[in-house]
């Protein structure tokens, strides 16, 4: 081997590992996703991504810091692909329910990640330590309500849903609906269990639409 040549396996060798932020990120959310926020450890977190506490330090800050930025990628990963059928106006408002309710359950369900909704999974067993991160989630949780909320209330405009439907019980019902397909699906249901709940749902959705309104 050349000198020149000897050099240049010197410097690859000593080249340091480029940090790889979205790859951590994935790592730390199904870390925090399938343990909880306090049930991850910052030695669990260097184990799974990798990188060195100073390094995760340096990009995040804290803790608290790579938790926000996985609820973030948990967004960007999974939620638009949920919300589609609710952004596509020439869907009829049962089928866009429909369509966002069978995205979810089959997010839910997906066995190449954790089970479960996320933000939904890891807002339980919090202690009042962590009071901070169970504000963060409590709103995301309630963000996805509101969701639903805008959605109908963009539909009822149209006059796609009577006037007097209660589009904000209508909504809570519906959030309660996907907290409770994220408990069974965290409990092992398959994708056909939430499918025969959401065959249900829409069984009642005349229903809905015409008992929720007036005042509650």
């Amino acid at each position: 081997m050349s000198q020149v040549q000897d050099c240049d396996v010197k410097k690859c060798r000593g080249r340091p590992k480029v940090f790889d932020r979205e790859a951590a990120l994935d790592k730390a959310l199904t870390l925090f996703w399938t343990h909880g926020y306090e049930g991850t450890s910052l030695a669990d977190l260097v184990a799974a991504t990798g990188a060195k506490a100073p390094t995760l330090y340096a990009e995040f800050v804290n803790k608290e810091g790579l938790f926000r930025a996985a609820m973030a990628r948990y967004t960007e990963k999974f939620c638009a692909y949920r919300e589609a059928a609710l952004d596509d106006d020439h869907l009829a408002v049962d089928k866009a329910i429909e369509g966002y309710f069978r995205a979810t359950a089959a997010c839910f369900t997906d066995r190449n990640s954790p089970s479960g909704c996320f933000f939904i999974c890891t807002s339980t067993a919090l202690s009042a330590s962590s009071s901070e991160i169970a504000n963060m989630l409590k709103q995301q949780n309630q963000a996805q309500e509101a969701t639903l909320s805008r959605f109908l209330v963009a539909r009822q405009q149209r006059g796609e849903l009577n006037q007097k439907v209660n589009i904000e019980s209508l909504s809570r019902y519906l959030a309660c609906m996907l907290q409770g397909m994220s408990v069974r699906a965290r409990e092992g249901a398959l994708r056909k269990d939430l499918d025969s709940i959401i065959d249900t749902l829409m069984a009642m959705w005349p229903t809905l639409t015409g008992l929720c309104q007036g005042q509650h």
